[in-house]
């Protein structure tokens, strides 16, 4: 066997550590909220994005500006819904109770009427049956799962507006406010809009993923109805094809949110909340909800 001269080896045991510390560093894994930043950032200063993810498997809760008040479009149909539920619980009213369809509304400002418009609107056959009935059970299906506007109001004056503001302080979400239906003109001209915030969304809904938002079998009655959804751009865009997800969307001009309870398959779920305004195109707040939903299921499901 050939041996290297002494001085050669002496000279390869030097060079080797020697190349080793002039290897650059194993790069280092981004961050779930490094990830977040560097997805919003194309969009430029005016954008702001709000996210709240709670994972319930682990208790692991990341913020990113989750506690700063936003227009929550038509995400504020989920607390609607939660106080529809919390009255049936109590006997208040009944899921199948009927109740009247109609088309004009009172201002919260000063009680002037005013009626919604079908083109406005996503879900439209509603429109066709005012004057008949419909039961509350189906109304709540089509606030949610077709955003129905109509069925919104609808519920809203039935509940108020101030008991579901009252329900949502009592489920730790304080922040978030109803204080009126949809295209309450007046209302919007003085800037008395709903509120909401990423952090107070993610909260109601782990409530629902908990099973104590009203009751397990309410909850779970609940859940159903956000599986349902029919818009599904934003969040389940961005998982793995066949994942499971309870959520609601809500978007008007340069506003777009997506929140929901992802269920991935053999594990406890996780709460995400997307909440954006200032992206023009909606097609781009859409695939940017997309995209933070991906990195968020890649964070969470390691």
């Amino acid at each position: 066997m050939t041996r290297r001269p002494f001085v050669a080896r002496l000279a390869l045991a030097i060079a080797l550590p020697l190349a080793s510390a002039c290897l650059p560093a194993p790069a280092r894994a981004e961050s779930f909220e490094e990830k977040v930043v560097a997805l919003v950032a194309p969009h430029g200063p005016e954008a702001v994005v709000e996210v709240a993810l709670h994972d319930l498997a682990t208790g692991e809760t990341v913020l990113i500006r989750a506690d700063e008040p936003i227009h929550p479009a038509s995400t504020m149909k989920v607390p609607v819904m939660m106080e529809v539920y919390r009255r049936a619980e109590a006997g208040g009213l009944g899921l199948d109770d009927e109740i009247e369809v109609k088309n004009t509304f009172a201002s919260i400002v000063d009680g002037s009427h005013y009626a919604l418009d079908v083109a406005d609107d996503s879900e439209t056959t509603l429109y066709k049956r005012v004057g008949g009935k419909a039961t509350i059970r189906e109304l709540v299906f089509l606030m949610i799962t077709e955003s129905s506007n109509l069925a919104t109001n609808i519920l809203v004056e039935k509940l108020t507006g101030e008991a579901v503001t009252a329900f949502m302080k009592e489920l730790g979400a304080g922040d978030l406010k109803v204080l009126r239906g949809v295209e309450d003109d007046k209302a919007v001209a003085l800037g008395r809009n709903n509120v909401g915030t990423a952090r107070g969304t993610m909260t109601i809904l782990t409530r629902l993923a908990e099973g104590t938002a009203v009751s397990r079998s309410a909850s779970d009655a609940m859940l159903e109805v956000l599986r349902a959804q029919k818009f599904n751009d934003g969040i389940p865009a961005g998982l793995p094809e066949g994942t499971v997800v309870a959520h609601k969307t809500g978007s008007f001009a340069k506003v777009y949110h997506d929140a929901g309870i992802v269920e991935p398959e053999g594990r406890k779920p996780f709460v995400l909340v997307v909440m954006t305004r200032g992206i023009e195109a909606e097609d781009a707040s859409r695939k940017l909800v997309a995209d933070v939903a991906r990195a968020a299921y890649e964070h969470v499901v390691r």
